[in-house]
């Protein structure tokens, strides 16, 4: 064996203490669909295996309580604390639960996405794969004014000629999918050929992102003044979580959304 290799250690696997359950209860994913292509996927969770009788929130306990142990604590102890944590903005232990998702999204939801910079991120790639034929189309109640108070946001619908006339111009960029298709099959290549594809095309990724992150994100872009598609992603995602950490994310609302302090 050459010294530079790794020496063979003995590894223990030790079996749970106590019954346990799957906090998915045994499904692949937990699925939410958003406007017409949209997707929120919950795929896993960190840990997927909790005591029966609690919650995933139980790896925040675990975590916070590492240097005494946890001895005989009760529940509703563990909430008093994982509430502590939140309110006196404790994070670390929040960081010991992560969750994995997929989403499907447009791209110009995905461009304000991919600035929180926080998770572990694996996209769809127009290089080497070609683009499927799915495009957001918003209602003629999302084709929103420019709001004269926010330069990055708009407000109330427009007139109702307006927005026919928009949806119509969207119908027309959308029909420039068969001339990305006809280049294709003429050879051009995939990363050249999508540079004509507008920003309302869908693109999905993996996403994995531990709990702390995941609320920051979520105080952020559930937030009444975040564009509204983004929210409505960001909403389902809580939505699938609330289950999985239930005291976490009511302490969540309480004290980071709701910003009690």
């Amino acid at each position: 064996m050459s010294e530079a290799s790794p020496q063979p250690v003995a590894i223990e696997r030790k079996p749970f203490e106590g019954e346990v359950y799957d906090v998915m209860g045994g499904a692949a994913r937990w699925e939410v669909r958003v406007h017409d292509h949209g997707l929120v996927a919950l795929t896993d969770v960190m840990p997927r295996f909790a005591p029966v009788g609690k919650t995933a929130d139980f790896a925040i306990v675990q975590a916070a309580r590492v240097s005494y142990g946890e001895g005989t604590k009760q529940v509703n102890e563990d909430t008093g604390l994982i509430r502590y944590l939140a309110r006196h903005r404790h994070s670390t232990p929040f960081e010991m639960v992560e969750f994995k998702f997929h989403h499907v999204m447009p791209i110009f939801v995905a461009r304000q996405w991919i600035r929180h910079r926080t998770a572990n991120v694996n996209e769809y790639s127009a290089r080497y794969s070609v683009v499927r034929d799915r495009f957001y189309h918003p209602s003629a109640e999302n084709v929103r004014k420019q709001s004269a108070s926010n330069r990055q946001g708009g407000s109330e619908p427009m007139d109702a000629a307006t927005a026919e006339e928009f949806l119509a111009y969207l119908d027309r960029v959308e029909r420039d999918y068969e001339q990305y298709q006809r280049f294709i099959d003429k050879g051009v290549a995939r990363e050249i050929a999508r540079i004509a594809l507008p920003a309302s095309v869908y693109t999905e990724w993996y996403w994995k992102i531990d709990l702390h992150n995941l609320f920051h994100f979520l105080s952020l872009r559930m937030d009444a003044h975040a564009q509204q598609e983004i929210r409505d992603y960001a909403n389902a995602m809580f939505e699938l979580v609330r289950p999985i950490v239930p005291v976490a994310a009511q302490a969540f609302l309480d004290y980071n959304f709701g910003a009690v302090h």
